[in-house]
């Protein structure tokens, strides 16, 4: 047989299969990450002719495939946000974006540490890649569409927070790097701290959010304003929003921003600007279905990796790990980053619980073992695979119907919020 004529028909296939997707998860609460990562796994067991699913093998194409479903998962993420945004009615993801992730890196960097034997680097590294909830798998516990008018506060936060820290992730797994290069090259730490503070902390995080916000502006003006009074230049195609993403994302790293904090702060502008007008559906709709189908794709990949080696290098001590911080640290720092918040405590923990890991872990993972030699590679991806996996399973089979309950119970007491559009 072919190799390229089987892989690329069942991609159709698993391509198609998304289109029932929606439907599926509905009517058994079982989310489509579970089905494809189960496929993949049938799938690269019974054909040994398919290629190579394994990470640490195809390092460039990794990376680049995670960053495209991330990018284009960022700007659907904002474009179905309808609340408008301020400090005051975005304070629950804030606070999970400031206090709860940074208590997760440095939590699962001191067990890596001082548990796993890990080196400085790759334990930093450990924690920044597990840092970031995930925007591509968690659509289960995310809000619908644009102007589906339910207001459901847990649903919102786990909505933003996976928009925002997936960008925020970056300077940590930046700081992992220098240390690793810093290790090799026997800097000094004071060196690279400073290095870290004020590139990939301050100006990176800074450059982002300017060049997200501007060009955000920029598009909504294009769209909005500019075509609707030039009959002659009508932008009224869905497709725009991918294309944009692309575009901000690319322009943003051009000029050594974090693109994907670009896309998300553009994407959220774009939203906020003209909040009833109903292009935003054909927008989000369009960005939606681009990436299912890449992930439908990548979700293959990743089960036939399952059973293709990436597991290799696991011990029962990454695995206890991985477990405790599913279970324990994400649900602790959660519940910390929330305390003084009117939230029910189910809401809290609900938005505890369901910090889904996936494919944003893979692409900051890859990324940093190309940028630097650490020791740990291996295990590294061996441990994250292993979580994404837990994560897939646990909150997979779990997430709707939990999601459904709070929804019924909690929706209708969460207050109207306005806030000043970007």
């Amino acid at each position: 047989m072919d190799s390229y004529i089987v892989t690329i028909t069942i991609i159709g296939i698993a391509a198609l299969g998304m289109a029932w997707m929606p439907s599926f998860t509905r009517k058994t609460g079982i989310s489509d990450s579970v089905v494809y990562v189960l496929l993949g796994i049938i799938v690269y067991e019974c054909l040994d002719i398919l290629p190579s699913p394994n990470p640490m093998v195809y390092e460039d194409f990794t990376i680049h495939v995670t960053e495209l479903v991330v990018v284009i998962s960022l700007m659907g993420t904002g474009l179905k946000i309808d609340r408008p945004f301020s400090f005051k009615s975005w304070q629950v993801p804030f606070r999970l974006l400031t206090v709860t992730m940074i208590l997760c890196i440095a939590s699962v960097a001191i067990l890596a540490y001082y548990f796993l034997k890990l080196d400085l680097a790759s334990s930093v590294l450990l924690g920044a890649v597990l840092a970031p909830t995930d925007p591509v798998l968690a659509s289960d516990v995310q809000v619908g569409p644009p102007m589906e008018e339910v207001k459901d506060e847990v649903r919102f936060s786990l909505t933003a927070e996976a928009g925002m820290n997936d960008g925020m992730a970056f300077p940590f797994t930046w700081l992992a790097i220098l240390l690793a290069a810093a290790g090799a090259a026997d800097s000094s730490f004071t060196s690279v701290f400073k290095e870290w503070l004020t590139i990939d902390l301050i100006y990176k995080i800074v450059c982002g959010l300017v060049m997200g916000l501007l060009m955000g502006r920029l598009l909504a003006f294009l769209i909005f304003n500019f075509s609707q009074k030039n009959k002659a230049i009508q932008l009224n195609d869905g497709f725009i929003a991918v294309a944009a993403s692309l575009a901000i994302f690319g322009i943003t790293e051009l000029v050594h921003g974090y693109g994907f904090v670009a896309v998300f702060v553009a994407s959220i502008t774009l939203r906020n600007y003209e909040l009833d007008n109903k292009f935003h559906k054909d927008l989000h709709s369009f960005s939606d279905q681009s990436e299912r189908i890449l992930v439908a794709v990548v979700l293959l990949i990743f089960g036939g990796s399952l059973v293709h080696g990436i597991l290799d290098y696991l011990t029962w001590q990454m695995a206890l790990l991985s477990v405790v911080f599913l279970l324990l640290i994400r649900p602790l720092s959660g519940l910390i980053g929330l305390l003084g918040t009117p939230l029910h405590l189910k809401e809290k923990l609900g938005i505890s619980f369901y910090g889904i890991r996936g494919i944003g872990s893979f692409y900051y993972l890859a990324f940093a073992l190309k940028e630097a030699s650490f020791p740990y590679g291996k295990e590294l991806w061996s441990m994250v695979a292993f979580i994404a996996l837990l994560s897939v399973v646990m909150h997979g089979l779990t997430a709707t119907r939990v999601m459904s309950k709070l929804e019924k119970r909690f929706s209708q007491n969460i207050p109207e919020e306005s806030g000043k559009p970007l």
